[in-house]
């Protein structure tokens, strides 16, 4: 059964676009892992993403759109745990394929959720300011990928 494209508020197309760059991470890593790529490989572009766009996309949310719900809704502390289990395993020192797995695998159940649940609950309950905010606020600066060393080619 196919899904029904979501119909996302403009305001926030520019955070899903990056969500979709995102599972383009996963897939890469996906990718390299089938291609037994070294993982000192992966694990270079897999770092330079999460320090050139998942940093700051991860504060961009917590400081603009998730506080439209609020820190204590259940949904928002599940986004917010995500995060913080995400910095772990981007961060950890273990440069192993099960950690590369472990990322490949929480980041895009954690895009999944946002996308398919977290946010449409923010577009039915955001009023026109805080939209505006998110919008004026939002770097919507072309995504440039790291291609210095293309491993899932």
């Amino acid at each position: 059964m196919a899904r029904t494209p979501i119909k996302r508020h403009q305001a926030l197309q520019g955070v899903s676009r990056e969500h979709h760059h995102g599972l383009l991470l996963c897939w890469k890593i996906r990718t390299g892992i089938s291609k037994k790529t070294a993982v000192e490989r992966i694990k270079a572009y897999v770092d330079w993403f999460y320090k050139t766009y998942l940093v700051p996309h991860f504060e961009f949310e917590e400081r603009h759109i998730f506080p439209i719900l609020g820190n204590d809704h259940p949904e928002v502390k599940k986004a917010l745990a995500d995060h913080r289990r995400l910095v772990r395993l981007f961060t950890s020192p273990d440069n192993s394929i099960k950690t590369l797995v472990q990322i490949e695998e929480e980041l895009e159940q954690h895009i999944r959720f946002e996308e398919r649940q977290l946010f449409n609950q923010i577009q039915q309950v955001a009023n026109a300011v805080q939209m505006d905010t998110i919008a004026k606020h939002h770097n919507n600066e072309t995504f440039n990928d790291n291609t210095h060393d293309p491993f899932w080619n």
